[in-house]
């Protein structure tokens, strides 16, 4: 038996397919999303990121979910060597991202802030997170991928079969589809009619970052995107308007996927080397290149998710 779910959630589509498993295993999934956005949104006053971002400086008691995101962000912005960020709040609010997208886009304007990075002295400490004065921690997309792995985690350890879990194009897979076979996952391009790619996957990951999403233009200061490259605190100029990485967890498929789109085409894969995970990209011409293993992945079969 293979039930499926579709729902907003993070400010993004969402959508859970179980296979297998005790009744009722794809609402706990649902709900169990919309516990960690309560916790983890930004745009929500209640929230434990909001809370961080209030008492900049002071150690926060939060939950383990949110001590998780924390960690694993601090190792995404070293995996990523610097081009994922935590610490990126202040200037996507420069760019004008300080509402919600929905809002941003009705009512586009330049953001105020003069918060500044700071991943580095970003502290987890037994029960409380603290981040340094003067930061405002942002999780971004690697909330959604996080959340993705979590809740892809649990639904097996409670009994499933087989669970895909997509949260806004951040897609964790496990075990076997309602066909008994691997999980199909298309990537698609904003250019693109169809597909530039199908994934076969029996276990892990896929993330895709772009630049041709998520954009809004500010009257006589021109077109912006919530993609910003940490090293000038501006929108990114990247020649690469998508990347797309397989990896094992999709928290990590999504800080990678991002450092890769930002490296530019010339260098886009240097940054994958030791990670196992492979990529796809697909420039401002509209050509792809991907690393030489992403080739195993490709498949054939009905995609049940996709990444764009």
């Amino acid at each position: 038996m293979e039930v499926e779910l579709e729902f907003r959630a993070m400010g993004s589509h969402a959508q859970v397919v179980v296979v297998g498993g005790r009744p009722g295993l794809a609402e706990d999934a649902r709900r169990r999303v919309d516990q960690l956005e309560a916790r983890w949104s930004r745009f929500l006053p209640a929230s434990e990121v909001s809370a961080l971002n209030r008492r900049a400086g002071e150690p926060v008691p939060v939950s383990a979910d949110t001590r998780l995101l924390v960690t694993r962000a601090v190792e995404g912005w070293r995996l990523s060597g610097g081009a994922f960020d935590p610490t990126v709040l202040g200037p996507v609010i420069r760019a004008g991202y300080d509402r919600t997208f929905d809002e941003v886009v009705a009512r586009p304007a330049p953001g105020r802030s003069t918060l500044d990075l700071g991943a580095a002295g970003i502290v987890v400490d037994g029960p409380t997170v603290c981040i340094p004065p003067g930061t405002g921690f942002d999780p971004g997309g690697i909330g959604k991928g996080l959340a993705a792995d979590l809740v892809c985690d649990e639904l097996m350890a409670a009994g499933a079969e087989g669970a895909c879990v997509n949260l806004g194009g951040d897609v964790r897979v496990a075990g076997t589809g309602a066909d008994g076979e691997a999980w199909t996952v298309s990537v698609e391009h904003e250019w693109a009619e169809e597909p530039v790619a199908v994934l076969g996957l029996a276990a892990g990951a896929v993330a895709t970052s772009t630049t041709l999403r998520r954009r809004w233009v500010i009257a006589g200061d021109g077109a912006r995107h919530h993609l910003i490259d940490p090293q000038t605190g501006l929108p990114s100029g990247t020649d690469v308007t998508s990347a797309t990485v397989v990896a094992g967890a999709a928290w990590a498929a999504e800080v990678l996927a991002k450092a890769v789109l930002l490296r530019g085409s010339a260098t886009a894969f240097d940054i994958l080397g030791g990670t196992g995970a492979e990529g796809l990209v697909v420039d401002a011409g509209g050509r792809t290149a991907a690393t030489p293993g992403f080739a195993a992945y490709l498949g054939v079969a009905r995609p049940r998710a996709s990444v764009r």
